[in-house]
C-alpha cells in the first residue's frame, strides 16, 4: 500500500508543481485548466482518461465548458500520496 506524504514530502513536491494547490478536502492537490472551448476542454480530458486508467489512478474532476477542475488525491492512503504527484507531473506534460 502507498503511503501518504508527510509535511517535508508534500512542501517538496508542491515545489516542484507550480501550477497545483494543497487542498484540505479531500486531502490532495487541485489545479483549474482553462481552454478555448468544450471541445478542447472534452479532449484533454479524454487525454487525462488515458493517463489514469494506465496508471490506475483516477481523478477526482469536473467540467463545465472550457474549464475543467481536477483535484488528486489517494483515498488508500487518507490524501496526498506519490501517485498524485506523479499524475499531476504526467498531466502537466500534457500541456506542453
Amino acid at each position: 500500500m502507498i503511503g501518504k506524504l508527510d509535511e517535508e514530502e508534500r512542501a517538496l513536491a508542491l515545489a516542484d508543481l507550480p501550477h497545483w494547490s494543497a487542498v484540505a478536502e479531500p486531502d490532495g492537490i487541485s489545479r483549474r485548466f482553462t481552454f478555448t472551448d468544450f471541445v478542447a476542454a472534452f479532449g484533454f480530458m479524454a487525454r487525462v482518461a488515458i493517463l489514469a486508467e494506465k496508471a490506475n489512478h483516477h481523478p477526482e474532476w469536473s467540467n463545465v465548458y472550457n474549464r475543467v477542475d481536477i483535484i488528486l488525491t489517494t483515498h488508500d492512503a487518507g490524501g496526498l500520496s506519490q501517485r498524485d504527484v506523479d499524475m499531476a507531473k504526467a498531466i502537466d506534460a500534457l500541456m506542453g
